[in-house]
């Protein structure tokens, strides 16, 4: 390759990993050579040589298909590809690797992971700092070694639910996503647990407990808001106002009702959580909590790629909430 352009190997490196170090003029002549040859750099290589991969992971808690169910991971995923484009880095996803997010971390080529809703004892954290890799968390516990981004979860549900008593509901539902097999020894973790407690505030404050409402815990999908809402509305003294903890399960909600008969928000009222897209035409139109998804995984790649260049560490941001009210939520009749 060298010879064919009539330049040193070193000009040949330059050319394709520093270029400013070379004249136009002679890289274009090592391009041209190199197009002629077929020649392409060996990426391997060159990341052996580098020690860098220049790709950010992402760590998720899901199976692949399951993940790319929910939008909210569309949005989240767009605030962290602004930066990659910004910044010069690939995206790789990294789900669980035969059901253990531990496995896959091993087989991820990446400089660095933002890591999706994982509590911070379990393995996987460890094994991150173990191998010294740069990780910011995302939805998840505080962990005090790492940068983490989060939004207010206990105060946006502390505010629709005092928005439903406000409005004179008291027979409430909560439709929340599943905490997995762990909550019964645990408790909630996470952002659940963030958002049950300000849901436990709102209610104590107008003389209420959870053993006063309803609660279903389903994975979150449009489909398990349907079933969940089916089962609520079959039972003794169906709620008048469903709070859900996602949109997509707001949305499986309203397919239920008004598969029933119900109207929405005339006979029960219906809120969310993220204000996705689809939230402001959806029909009714959503009440809802906005969390900043797209800035949320924007501050995330932003504060990896400070940790992997080695930067002074961000600390902990908390990003807001604010109750969007629309046309799905009413008086109760």
């Amino acid at each position: 390759m060298a010879a064919a352009a009539g330049v040193s190997r070193s000009a040949v490196s330059f050319a394709f990993n520093n270029p400013q170090r070379i004249s136009t003029a002679t890289r274009e002549r090592i391009l041209a050579a190199a197009q002629e040859l077929g020649y392409a750099p060996s990426t391997l290589a060159r990341m052996l040589q580098s020690g860098a991969t220049q790709s950010l992971g992402v760590l998720l808690p899901q199976r692949l298909a399951r993940i790319l169910e929910n939008p909210y991971y569309a949005r989240f995923l767009m605030g962290v590809g602004q930066v990659c484009d910004q910044e010069g880095y690939t995206l790789l996803l990294t789900p669980p690797l035969q059901d253990s997010v531990l496995k896959a971390i091993p087989y991820a080529a990446v400089d660095g992971f933002i890591v999706c809703g994982l509590e911070t004892d379990r393995g996987e954290v460890a094994e991150l700092v173990r191998r010294d890799i740069p990780f910011v968390l995302i939805d998840s516990d505080r962990y005090e070694n790492a940068p983490s981004v989060d939004v207010d979860d206990h105060g946006g549900a502390r505010e629709v639910t005092r928005y439903l008593l406000e409005l004179g509901h008291r027979r409430l539902a909560v439709v929340s996503m599943d905490p997995g097999p762990d909550r019964a020894l645990r408790g909630y973790r996470g952002p659940l647990a963030r958002r049950m407690a300000g849901i436990t505030e709102a209610l104590a404050e107008a003389g209420l407990g959870l053993d006063d409402i309803r609660l279903a815990e389903v994975p979150v999908t449009r489909t398990d808001g349907y079933r969940a809402t089916r089962a609520l509305m079959a039972g003794p003294q169906p709620p008048t106002a469903i709070l859900a903890l996602s949109d997509v399960l707001a949305y499986g909600a309203v397919d239920a009702l008004r598969e029933l008969g119900v109207d929405v928000p005339g006979e029960v009222s219906v809120t969310g959580f993220d204000d996705l897209a689809e939230s402001a035409w959806f029909r009714p139109r959503l009440t809802t909590v906005r969390q900043p998804i797209v800035t949320k995984g924007r501050t995330a790649a932003d504060f990896l790629i400070s940790a992997i260049r080695g930067e002074d560490q961000h600390p902990h941001q908390s990003l807001g909430t604010s109750l969007i009210v629309r046309d799905s939520t009413a008086k109760p009749a």
